[in-house]
């Protein structure tokens, strides 16, 4: 299953849980819905993934965690913030650059319109 066939499949599962819970909650909320739409959906779902920094050819260990990976494919970095701020995007980025991935999707449950609150970051790789 590509990228784009798995970020389509995710969609569903971010407006569910949205629409059951509303905006506000904790992001460990969201994620533990998220995961168990997800799941329920058939998707393989691994929850705070450690993300391995690399530097110098030397393994300095876990450095961060992502949210959610999907089908060991796509990251799912979960808000629950006001505002995206430009370093939650940039946050997203850098795991994707990190592990090599193409596709994550930053999603802000604290909004009054999830449309505008699901965002696509593509790592250029």
């Amino acid at each position: 299953m590509s990228e784009n066939e798995i970020a389509y499949q995710i969609k569903g599962p971010i407006y569910d849980v949205y629409n059951k819970l509303g905006p506000g909650l904790f992001e460990s909320v969201y994620e533990n819905t998220l995961s168990y739409e997800l799941t329920k959906r058939g998707l393989e779902v691994k929850s705070q993934v450690p993300i391995n920094i690399i530097y110098d050819g030397i393994d300095m260990g876990a450095g961060f965690k992502m949210d959610l990976l999907v089908e060991d494919k796509v990251i799912i970095e979960l808000k629950s913030v006001e505002n995206l701020a430009l370093v939650h995007h940039k946050q997203l980025l850098t795991y994707l650059k990190l592990t090599n991935l193409k596709l994550g999707i930053l999603v802000s449950f604290n909004t009054s319109n999830i449309n505008n609150s699901i965002i696509r970051k593509l790592n250029g790789l």
